[in-house]
């Protein structure tokens, strides 16, 4: 169906609304949380150097998770917060951070610019600049940037795939070159319920049982990363949707790292995951994809839960085995 330019605009706007309200609460509940003494990451051994700038931009900034009785040198994780595109930072995304340097791993918990300012590829972009900032200078703070991995849940899951592929395949664009050039020693990739085609939300809508504000939300973080040409699907070969490029690639360049994908049934990026998982099997790399019965979009923060717990722990299992010192 026919959609104005005017009706384009009006979803971007009313999108732009409901981020910045649900960013807001996000935030003034997560300050809460973290002020109870449960929450401190030295009650887990983990100590915080927060806001390390990693690039030029008032956003490029990073909180570095340092494991205090694990043996150095450290695996290293880089983490990538979700959130649509459009909300969220490193702050709301701390229990994930500390899920991992609880368990012995050097965390970089980064923050990017945000849409709908700041579309694709600046996102993309501003993860590329963390990563290779995260492969020159762990080894300050202890870690072993032969065991690197990278880690992102929803959006954030989107942007590390999108990395995987450009440190698989030699592209054109420049940030996604030098990470190609780069040559990183990227060991396994942590996709949480990754929103990996922004195009879907067309396949989202007709879905006859799926709630409207699902149907929004979905919408919301599609417009927040690539504008009104989520309406325009003609740009194929972008990075702003990886599984794409996978699904028509007939190789790659380097082998895709190893990948622990995660989601639950209840979650309207399930058929994204599968398609994944077919896709990089399809090419050879190896993908373990764990799904939660009954379990929905965000499931794994609630941490208390045996489900988030039994997935939390796949996931370690996953990285120990590939990010051993003899993997």
């Amino acid at each position: 169906m026919a959609i104005s330019h005017f009706s384009k605009r009006l979803h971007v706007a009313r999108g732009v609304v409901r981020s910045r309200v649900v960013d807001t609460v996000a935030h003034a509940v997560t300050r809460v949380r973290y002020m109870f003494p449960d929450a401190s990451a030295e009650r887990h051994s983990v100590s915080v150097i927060r806001d390390v700038a990693y690039g030029p931009h008032a956003e490029n900034r990073l909180d570095v998770y340092v494991p205090t009785r694990s043996p150095k040198p450290l695996p290293v994780v880089m983490y990538v917060h979700g959130g649509g595109f459009a909300m969220l930072s490193k702050d709301t995304h701390r229990v994930m951070a500390l899920a991992f340097a609880r368990k012995g791993y050097l965390t970089f918990n980064i923050d990017y610019r945000l849409g709908v300012r700041n579309q694709f590829p600046v996102p993309l972009q501003d993860a590329s600049e963390a990563l290779l900032w995260v492969a020159a200078h762990a080894a300050q703070y202890g870690g072993d940037t032969t065991r690197l991995a990278i880690a992102g849940e929803s959006a954030g899951g989107n942007l590390v795939t999108a990395l995987a592929v450009a440190q698989a395949t030699r592209r054109s664009e420049p940030f996604a070159r030098r990470v190609f050039d780069a040559r990183l020693p990227l060991r396994a990739v942590v996709a949480t319920y990754p929103f990996l085609d922004v195009h879907d939300v067309h396949r989202l809508d007709a879905h006859p049982t799926m709630p409207g504000w699902v149907k929004r939300m979905m919408l919301d973080a599609s417009t927040s990363y690539v504008g009104t040409r989520v309406w325009d699907p003609r740009d194929e070969d972008a990075l702003h949707s990886p599984l794409w490029l996978l699904e028509r690639a007939t190789g790659t360049e380097r082998p895709m790292p190893p990948f622990f994908v995660s989601i639950g049934t209840r979650d309207p990026l399930l058929a994204q995951s599968q398609r994944l998982k077919v896709a990089l099997d399809r090419l050879g790399a190896e993908c373990n994809l764990h799904i939660s019965p009954g379990e929905i979009h965000g499931y794994d923060a609630l941490v208390w839960r045996e489900a988030a717990r039994e997935k939390w722990r796949a996931a370690h299992a996953f990285l120990g085995r590939h990010t051993a010192s003899g993997a």
